[in-house]
C-alpha cells in the first residue's frame, strides 16, 4: 500500500512538472490536432475503404491521430525524457532516495495515461465539432478504452525499453523517432493503405505494435470488426517492453 501511495503523489509531482514546461505541453496536445488539420485540408472531401467498411477520411484521420497522439505520449515521451534525466544524474539521484524505484516507473506511466487519455479525448471531440466524425459508443466505447489502456501501458514499456539503446540523451530523438516513424507510415497512420496496399507492407507492419494498436483505435472510430487477437498482440509486445526494461534499464548514465 505504501508503494502505490508514493506511485500516486509521485505521479501528481510528474503532473506538476510536464505543465510546467508549457512548450513541452503545448507541442504534445497540438501536433495531432495540427496534423489532424492538414490532413482533411488536402484530403478530407474523400473516402477510403478499410476492410469492409468505407469511411471518410475525417473519420479515419481522427482515429489515426488519436492513435499517433497516444504513441507519440506513451513512447516517445517517455523514451526522450528518461535519457534525458538520465544524463542529468536525476534517475541515479531517484535511485538513490526510499522512494522505490517502481513507485517512480508507475508514476510515469500513470502520467503517459493521463496525458494519452487527454489527447485521445480532445483529438475525438476537435473531429467530431468540426469535421462530423463519429465517435464510438456503447459497447464499442469500452471496448474502445480496453484497447486504450493497454495500449497506453505497453507503448510506455516500449518506452522505458528503448532507452537502453540510447547512449547519450542528445542521441534520443533521433533514435526515438527513427525506431517509431516508420512504423507509423506502414501502419496506415499518415498514409491510409486501404486494401489495395502492396501485401509486404501488411506484412511487415503486422509483426509490430502500431498497426494491431491502431486496427483497434479504428474499430472504435470507424465501425471496423473488433478483433482482441489486436489487443492481445499489443500486450504481448508490452510484456515483452517491460522484460526488456527490467533486464537493461539502465538508472545511470553509460561511462
Amino acid at each position: 500500500m505504501k508503494t502505490i501511495n508514493l506511485m500516486l503523489r509521485q505521479a501528481v509531482y510528474v503532473n506538476k512538472a510536464f505543465w510546467r514546461n508549457p512548450a513541452s505541453a503545448f507541442f504534445t496536445f497540438a501536433f495531432p490536432i495540427m496534423f489532424l488539420i492538414i490532413f482533411n485540408a488536402l484530403l478530407g472531401n474523400h473516402f477510403v475503404r478499410i476492410g469492409d467498411k468505407r469511411a471518410h477520411y475525417s473519420t479515419y484521420y481522427v482515429s489515426a491521430m488519436a492513435t499517433f497522439g497516444l504513441i507519440s505520449a506513451c513512447y516517445t515521451n517517455i523514451a526522450i525524457s528518461i535519457s534525458y534525466a538520465r544524463d542529468e544524474g536525476l534517475l541515479k539521484r531517484i535511485s538513490g532516495t526510499p522512494l522505490p524505484k517502481i513507485s517512480y516507473i508507475g508514476a510515469r506511466v500513470l502520467h503517459a495515461l493521463f496525458v494519452a487519455a487527454l489527447l485521445v479525448v480532445i483529438t475525438a471531440l476537435f473531429g467530431r465539432f468540426f469535421y462530423q466524425a463519429e465517435l464510438p459508443s456503447g459497447i464499442t466505447l469500452l471496448r474502445f478504452i480496453v484497447a486504450l489502456v493497454v495500449g497506453a501501458v505497453s507503448f510506455s514499456a516500449l518506452g522505458f525499453a528503448i532507452t537502453a539503446r540510447v547512449r547519450d540523451a542528445d542521441a534520443s530523438p533521433a533514435v526515438v523517432n527513427a525506431s517509431i516513424f516508420p512504423l507509423l507510415f506502414l501502419s496506415g497512420i499518415f498514409i491510409p493503405l486501404g486494401n489495395n496496399a502492396p501485401s509486404w507492407i501488411h506484412w511487415v507492419a503486422r509483426v509490430f505494435p502500431v498497426w494491431h494498436f491502431a486496427l483497434s483505435m479504428q474499430a472504435g472510430f470507424i465501425g471496423t470488426s473488433y478483433d482482441w487477437t489486436d489487443v492481445l498482440i499489443v500486450a504481448a509486445w508490452g510484456i515483452f517492453g517491460l522484460l526488456a526494461s527490467v533486464k537493461y534499464f539502465r538508472w545511470e548514465p553509460a561511462r
